[in-house]
């Protein structure tokens, strides 16, 4: 009994996974737009899925847990890990084009949606409101961008909601299985990137630096966020969770102007206080559904 209470006052807050997953979220694609000058857009994206999938594979045996699943559990891998690797090629193709906080703005539309289930407090409503009006100045800043770093930034938006949605379903039984999915899924993935990404990858077979650079983005992007998603999925509701994803535009702004001077302008400050005073006033529901 007083073993169970040590593990439970010892227990890392589902926020604490959150914050990890939130931070490199963008950090490793920062590391990304550094590589764009060496190789191509969707060779960096292979890489990083990659190299995710390799990790993943020696790791957890994604491949066996894959195939020992029951048929509805595959197509639910194979439903993530389409979205995964179709999500990432066109979060990296946007960045290219686009200020790392303005794809995080646009990325950030889609989950102040999935933050509207559930919602029926005013207090959420208000934190609901302040969210949206602060995403809508950190969108409204970059909209004079190229259009099609904004065309896959919104298609990169409308797969990250698949993402949170389907991240919440394999996440439901949480512990080891919701990982292992994860994992199984990285290697669909990986599938599904590899006509379009590997001639662009190849490059970096010759040259250490480069290698190291793509496996690294992957560990950062992919390997740390995705498994620290999976932890904080498994404890809070999905409307939680969505809201507080709130968060992403700003760490973009912030992790864009650290590593890329990407230097934002008043408007972009304004809204990034809003969706920071929206994420402070929220207040998570009291059970913990799955959808």
């Amino acid at each position: 009994m007083l073993l169970q209470r040590t593990d439970e006052h010892f227990q890392v807050p589902a926020v604490a996974y959150f914050l990890v997953s939130a931070i490199f979220h963008y950090l490793g694609p920062a590391f990304a737009v550094l590589l764009f000058a060496r190789l191509g857009v969707l060779g960096v994206a292979w890489l990083r899925i990659a190299s995710a999938a390799v990790i993943f594979a020696l790791w957890r045996h994604s491949w066996r847990f894959f195939f020992d699943s029951a048929p509805e559990q595959r197509r639910l891998i194979i439903a993530l890990g389409t979205v995964l690797g179709i999500m990432n090629a066109s979060f990296y193709v946007a960045i290219s084009y686009l200020p790392l906080g303005t794809v995080g703005a646009i990325e950030f539309v889609g989950q102040i949606l999935l933050a509207a289930i559930g919602i029926s407090t005013r207090r959420n409503i208000l934190a609901l409101v302040l969210a949206v009006v602060g995403g809508g100045l950190l969108t409204n800043a970059q909209l004079g961008g190229q259009s099609i770093g904004l065309i896959f930034a919104f298609v990169n938006c409308a797969l990250f909601m698949l993402y949170i949605v389907l991240g919440h379903r394999i996440a439901r039984d949480g512990g080891r299985t919701g990982i292992d999915r994860l994992t199984a899924s990285m290697l669909v993935a990986f599938l599904v990137i590899l006509p379009v990404g590997f001639h662009q990858a190849v490059p970096a077979f010759s040259n250490i630096q480069l290698l190291l650079a793509g496996i690294g983005v992957g560990i950062c992007s992919s390997v740390i966020p995705y498994i620290t998603d999976q932890l904080a999925m498994a404890r809070l509701p999905r409307a939680t969770f969505a809201l507080m994803l709130s968060l992403l535009p700003a760490i973009a702004v912030v992790i864009g102007a650290i590593v890329l001077t990407q230097i934002p302008s008043g408007i972009e400050i304004i809204g990034v206080s809003l969706i920071m005073g929206g994420v402070a006033i929220h207040q998570p529901n009291a059970t913990h559904p799955d959808s």
